[in-house]
């Protein structure tokens, strides 16, 4: 599948120091999404911290300069029981963000639950889930591996399918799309997976608002 002229190319990030998932797609306007690339950025828990870091950067700068995507997707940052490892993601995603900045890219943060109820309809889905739907959305023989590349990769389709397409539409890689009005898309242009999203987002945004 080749990027059409409203296409948008998204890199996702799934922040970790060990192991830093990232995946690359490209999705059309018709929703239809292909894999351009996945991995993950390796470093040793032995190394210095600053080390660490300076390793993930480099390697989020080459892929931007190869891929030259329009748009960043990360995973946000939430609380959990283990400090050690949310901080460690917390400095990851920083890095990942000052990236984007740097490049001019828009940036999508996404809690794991919004990724999961995006390809999978299903906003509690376990990793083999999320995993499988990644691999029958981007035409894959095979899951994406590690996990780290799997979830980059539904990040990164999450982002295109909730309101990236609309940002992304036109633009050249690499240019900001933080001005673009979003457009929400047709009922008719979702797939079932992204209609479960919107009704569990609206339902959400409710329960926040209140009666």
């Amino acid at each position: 599948m080749s990027l059409d002229a409203g296409g948008l190319r998204v890199l996702g990030i799934d922040p970790g120091l060990t192991r830093c998932g990232v995946g690359v797609v490209d999705v059309t306007r018709a929703r239809t999404a292909a894999l351009v690339h996945y991995g993950v950025i390796r470093t040793a828990p032995e190394m210095p911290l600053e080390q660490r870091l300076l390793v993930i950067g480099r390697g989020i700068a080459a892929l931007i300069e190869e891929y030259q995507p329009h748009a960043l997707a990360l995973e946000r940052v939430f609380a959990q029981n283990n400090l050690r490892t949310v901080m460690g993601t917390a400095q990851v995603s920083g890095v990942a963000l000052h990236m984007a900045a740097a490049s001019g890219l828009s940036v999508g943060l996404h809690t794991p639950s919004e990724v999961k109820a995006a390809v999978t309809g299903y906003g509690a889905a376990d990793k083999a889930q999320v995993g499988s739907m990644v691999a029958k959305i981007l035409g894959l023989d095979e899951v994406p591996k590690p996990a780290d590349a799997a979830d980059a990769l539904a990040l990164a389709i999450c982002h295109a399918w909730r309101g990236g397409m609309a940002g992304g539409a036109g633009l050249a890689p690499g240019a900001s799309t933080s001005a673009v009005p979003a457009v929400a898309a047709p009922l008719g242009s979702l797939t079932p997976a992204q209609l479960a999203w919107r009704n569990a987002e609206k339902s959400a945004a409710k329960r926040r608002l209140g009666p």
